[in-house]
């Protein structure tokens, strides 16, 4: 039993899910407006993450074929045969998400699900089936689904989504190429043994490190915008930490790149995006 839930937690990406979940919660975080009721928020948590970790599902189901090409991947279920790659897994995973987004539809209102369609849709169809094997635009365009986590989240409470919303949704957009790109260039061998074309893979080392620098610039610059939409000090503090220690790892790996710098630089990204996330929710708990 402990076994068949360590492999659906690996499967399903669930770790990805808890940070899709907090996009959302981030969402309501920085959107006026009246409060969801704690078992609102609980259900849009939920069904934020059981849709996030259903299209995180139907990509290593889908990918199994690529990912026993690549080192970081192959030991992952469908690859090892753990789990079969029975489309019976489709059908459930189907299931599920138009569960969980119906569901959010009546707790909330339907702009809030329709967010949650378009997050699963962009990242199980979208990236997954139409983009990742064709161009190395996939993490661009399905970057996408975080900013409809976010936008998910900030329509529970107004289904115009306001100023802050919007930026933390577009920060979202910058932030996914990036992270990938810095993982892509750490994993090169892999993308390329795969046929998976990204930055890395495509372009040479100097534009790959001027691109990836720019959009972090962007985005970090971006982050710090809501605080003029009323954002408090405790968001401030978070994103100025978080973003410092992103441009610090991008810029030592844009001097001099490499593997190592690469894995560091894609660290920061993680760190620098849940600071913000964290931050947000926290500014809305202390200071509301």
């Amino acid at each position: 039993m402990t076994e068949n839930i360590k492999l659906i937690y690996s499967a399903a990406k669930v770790r990805l899910g808890f940070l899709i979940m907090l996009c959302a919660l981030a969402g309501f975080a920085v959107t006026p407006g009246d409060n969801l009721n704690g078992w609102q928020v609980l259900v849009l948590g939920i069904t934020v993450l059981l849709c996030s970790a259903s299209a995180g599902a139907f990509n290593q189901w889908y990918e199994r074929d690529i990912d026993a090409c690549m080192v970081r991947t192959k030991k992952r279920p469908f690859v090892t045969g753990r789990f079969s790659g029975s489309y019976y897994w489709p059908g459930a995973i189907i299931a599920i998400s138009l569960f969980a987004i119906l569901a959010l539809a009546m707790t909330t209102n339907v702009m809030s699900a329709f967010y949650l369609f378009l997050g699963s849709f962009c990242y199980g169809v979208v990236y997954t089936i139409w983009l990742k094997r064709r161009t190395w635009w996939n993490v661009v365009i399905g970057g996408l689904a975080g900013s409809f986590a976010v936008l998910s989240g900030a329509a529970a409470v107004d289904v115009t989504v306001g100023p802050a919303g919007w930026i933390i949704a577009t920060v979202l957009f910058l932030w996914t190429p990036p992270h990938f790109w810095v993982l892509a260039y750490a994993c090169k061998r892999d993308y390329i043994n795969s046929g998976v074309p990204m930055l890395p893979t495509v372009f040479d080392e100097r534009i790959t490190v001027w691109v990836i620098t720019g959009h972090v610039l962007a985005l970090v610059a971006l982050s710090i915008v809501p605080v003029f939409y009323g954002l408090g000090w405790i968001y401030l503090l978070g994103v100025t930490a978080g973003g410092i220690y992103f441009i610090r790892e991008t810029v030592r790996f844009h001097i001099k790149p490499s593997v190592p710098r690469a894995w560091k630089a894609f660290a920061a990204s993680i760190a620098q995006l849940g600071l913000m996330l964290v931050a947000a929710v926290a500014d809305r708990i202390i200071l509301a």
